[in-house]
This record gives C-alpha cells, sequence and structure tokens, in this order.
C-alpha cells in the first residue's frame, strides 16, 4: 500500500493539475497556444543569452548584462528602478498594482578564469578572462523573458496584481541578494520564485550550505630576499601558516563541511620578502550556527599566522549567505509545470557534441543523455553548493527548480558548462525555464489559495528558526570583491 505522505502528495498533485487547467483556461490564453507563442520568440531571446554569455561579466561589474535586460524590461512597460540597495548592478522591474505581489529573481554575472568558446575542446575565448561556467547568462534571460510573457497576459486579461522582476547581480559570491534583501526590496512580496541551470530538470525541495567568506590579508615588511632577510616580516609567511592552520582543522569539523580557498597575492619577485599577502577563503556547513563557530576558529588560524610571522592582519567579510528554506507548496506548482514543459530532446548534432566532449571530463562515463528528457521526482536532500537565493528564501516564501542547460554528467563551474551554455543545449533549457516560470507565475496571479498555500509551507519549515545576516549594518557590498590581491 502507498504510504500515507505519498497517498497525500498525490492527492495534492492532481488537484492542483485541475486548478491549473481551469485557472488558465479563464484567466489566460491557452496554456498550449502560450508556449507556442513563447517559441516564437525564442531567437529573440537566444540572442540576449548569446549577448550576456560573450560579455561574461563579474560580480558587481555587470554593466553591459544588466542595461540590457533591465532595457528590455522598460521597453516592455515595467517601471524599472535601477541601482537599487546601494548597488550599481542590481534593478527591480515592476509592472500592475496590488495584491499578490509575485517576484521573479534574475541573474547574469559570470565567474573569472572560465573563458571558453562554444566549442568541445578547451579553447578559450580570447576577448576575456571570464565566463558563464554557471549558467547565469540563460538564468538572467529566462526570468526576463517569463517577466514580460506574464506582464503581456496580465495586461491583456486584466490580471489584477504585481509583478516584479529582481535583477541580482553578483550571486557568485558577492552576496548580492542579501543586500537587497536588507534594503526591504522584498518586504511586501507574497511569493518569489527562482530558477538554475543544471544537468537535470527537477523542482527542488533541498536545501544547500550556508556559507562565509572573506579575504585575509596580511601586512609585513619587505626586505631584500637574500641580502636582507633578518630585516623582513614576511606577509606570505603569515598567508602560508594560516593555509596550514585551516588544512589541520579540516580533520575536526563536520563531515559536511567545505573549507577552500585561493591565494590571490603572494607577493611580486621571489627575491623581495613580500611586505603584503592576501588569502580570499570560504567555508560552508549545512547550519549557520555550526559555520559561525567553523569560521571562529578560521579567524583563530589567521591569528596564528600573524603572530607567529609578527605581521599584522586585517578581514574583509565578502559573502554570508543562509542556506535554502525549502517550500512544499510551491516545489509542487512547479513541478507540476515543468512536467507539462517536458524535458529536453537533442539533435544528431547537439548528441555529437557531447560525444566529443565526454573525453574531457574526469569521469567520462556521462549518464545517457535521454535523462535530459526526463523530469526527475520532487524530494528532499542535502546540495553542496551555496546561493544567496537562500537569504531570500528566509524572507518570503520562495521556490525554485533547475533544468537541463548543459549535459548530464558535465559539472557546473567548468569550461565544458561555459561550452554547453554558449550552445542550442543551453538555449533549450532555458526556454523550458522560461515557459515553466511563465505558468507558475500566472498561477499564483489568479489563484490567491496557491499564495496562501506557499505561506502556510513558508511560516511551517520556518517555525522556531531564525536569520541573521553577519554583514553589520555599517558594511555595504564589496564592489571590488573581483579584484584579486590589490593592497587596498
Amino acid at each position: 500500500m502507498m504510504p500515507a505522505h505519498h497517498r497525500q502528495w498525490t492527492r495534492d498533485f492532481f488537484r492542483l493539475v485541475v486548478a491549473i487547467l481551469a485557472g488558465l483556461a479563464t484567466q489566460t490564453m491557452p496554456a498550449e497556444e502560450l508556449l507556442d507563442r513563447m517559441d516564437s520568440q525564442r531567437p529573440k531571446y537566444v540572442e540576449i543569452a548569446a549577448k550576456i554569455w560573450r560579455w561574461a561579466e563579474v560580480g558587481y561589474r555587470e554593466v553591459q548584462s544588466s542595461s540590457l535586460l533591465a532595457d528590455e524590461l522598460e521597453a516592455a512597460g515595467f517601471e524599472v528602478q535601477r541601482g537599487v540597495a546601494d548597488i550599481p548592478t542590481a534593478f527591480v522591474a515592476e509592472f500592475g498594482q496590488g495584491k499578490p505581489v509575485i517576484g521573479i529573481l534574475a541573474e547574469y554575472d559570470a565567474l573569472p578564469g572560465m573563458e571558453q568558446e562554444a566549442v568541445p575542446a578547451k579553447q578559450p575565448l580570447k576577448s576575456n578572462k571570464a565566463g558563464h561556467a554557471c549558467g547565469h547568462h540563460l538564468f538572467g534571460t529566462a526570468s526576463t523573458w517569463a517577466a514580460i510573457t506574464v506582464k503581456e497576459q496580465m495586461a491583456a486579461k486584466k490580471i489584477k496584481g504585481t509583478l516584479r522582476l529582481y535583477g541580482c547581480p553578483a550571486e557568485e559570491g558577492g552576496s548580492g541578494k542579501v543586500f537587497m534583501v536588507r534594503a526591504g526590496l522584498f518586504n511586501d512580496c507574497d511569493v518569489v520564485l527562482h530558477w538554475h541551470p543544471g544537468s537535470e530538470n527537477r523542482a527542488g525541495l533541498e536545501t544547500n550550505l550556508a556559507n562565509i567568506s572573506g579575504k585575509f590579508r596580511f601586512r609585513g615588511k619587505a626586505a631584500h630576499a637574500a641580502g636582507a632577510p633578518h630585516q623582513a616580516r614576511s606577509a606570505l609567511d603569515a598567508v602560508m601558516l594560516f593555509a596550514h592552520g585551516v588544512d589541520l582543522l579540516r580533520e575536526h569539523v563536520p563531515q559536511e563541511t567545505r573549507l577552500h580557498y585561493v591565494i590571490t597575492n603572494g607577493g611580486n619577485a621571489p627575491n623581495i620578502v613580500p611586505d603584503f599577502a592576501e588569502v580570499y577563503m570560504y567555508a560552508r556547513h549545512p547550519d549557520p550556527k555550526t559555520l559561525d563557530g567553523i569560521w571562529s576558529r578560521i579567524e583563530k588560524c589567521a591569528e596564528g599566522g600573524a603572530i607567529a610571522t609578527e605581521t599584522t592582519r586585517s578581514l574583509e567579510l565578502v559573502g554570508n549567505t543562509a542556506n535554502l528554506l525549502p517550500n512544499d507548496a510551491l516545489a509542487r506548482l512547479l513541478d507540476t509545470h515543468l512536467r507539462a514543459v517536458g524535458g529536453v530532446t537533442y539533435s544528431a548534432e547537439e548528441t555529437q557534441f557531447a560525444e566529443t566532449l565526454r573525453p574531457s571530463l574526469l569521469r567520462p562515463e556521462l549518464p545517457p543523455l535521454t535523462e535530459a528528457s526526463q523530469v526527475k521526482s520532487v524530494s528532499e536532500g542535502q546540495r553542496y553548493g551555496s546561493t544567496d537565493v537562500g537569504d531570500v528564501s528566509w524572507a518570503v516564501p520562495t521556490g525554485g527548480f533547475s533544468t537541463a542547460c548543459v549535459f548530464p554528467g558535465v559539472p557546473m563551474h567548468s569550461w565544458q558548462a561555459v561550452a554547453c551554455g554558449g550552445t542550442s543545449i543551453g538555449h533549450k533549457g532555458m526556454t523550458n525555464a522560461a515557459k515553466t516560470l511563465t505558468l507558475a507565475t500566472l498561477q499564483l496571479l489568479t489563484e490567491p489559495q496557491q499564495v496562501a498555500a506557499a505561506r502556510e509551507s513558508f511560516e511551517k519549515r520556518r517555525e522556531g528558526k531564525s536569520y541573521q545576516t553577519r554583514f553589520p549594518k555599517s558594511q555595504g557590498p564589496a564592489l571590488n570583491y573581483r579584484d584579486s590581491g590589490v593592497a587596498p
């Protein structure tokens, strides 16, 4: 016999399907016609995504990318407020008035050092030094596409409510949404939807890792490394001792912890004892309170390195993101629409691209490409990445999903992901995401009970828990955090 919670899920699922079909039939054009219309618009949005992919602007420097999306929304009839939360590349685009207020998140920042052409062999794109290895060019474009499509339906059918597109910069380490939450931009929002490129199609109930990141800087005294080393105090030695302390710490933290760093400045020449050195540190754990304790120990490692080398240390807190708070009602809603839209079917040319790419993977045994055509079941679980969407999810009921924008088995944050994202492979996943967001947003705007169910799930998940960022009110976003190892 089917377990009770599965029976309840099945009953809820079919009630939701009936409600969706009824709502879309009475409030908007038929879903099939709407999706066909979106297919006809695909070339326009593929061109937008391709521009952002080629620009590949890193966090807080997405000047062209954010302007392109904001301009498209403004031209479509949205009222756009730019430079919100004291972030030049953040914006909020709004249409309509009154309740409910439904938000859609958009991202558009790239990753440094990930330059790559849209080919299945490692071939850096020579025009810049960054690349969209996490598919945010697809993320921002699909969300904008969905928002414009929903707005057209709201205007044509006189659907009440407010639609917002949040242009969110610097998700990759800069915690842009944290400052947008702190600025009160989500205070009156009823529901927020988001999505993310991936290698599968799934509506999420998973949570992820909370994250703290910062730049530890050490200052000493320079001298000739051979002629007068005794007169120097090496900032690089302090970084090396700090890093060794962190490496030893790995044995003494919970196994779900992730610790990683890069040395962003280790000096300028071997014959000069460095008087400045910097290390950029990340720490992650599912529980923010546990993470706070781990970070305190990391700070002691930095203190030890400074004491041992007679240098001074400082810390710039760059990122601090919460774990995602899942929402059961929104997961069901998004799962239904994702299944209605369907998965991805690859052409012979795209399949050949995958086969050519396969040997470059560390684990070349790619899962069957047919997996991308499937919509995976909603399930709870632990993911090991981090995102500032987590902070939004603690402020307002938030639901998300992923679509296959890279082949199954291709890891994100790799040149292979950049390559896939610059081709029709990524564009197909982007199209499915735009369609899913459109259908789900229209349903939320036209059926108050869905908004109420999302709020109920939010309150139940949040009960007895609290959210607080480590950023002090006096600290703004680290707009220059992508400057590598430059002594401030």
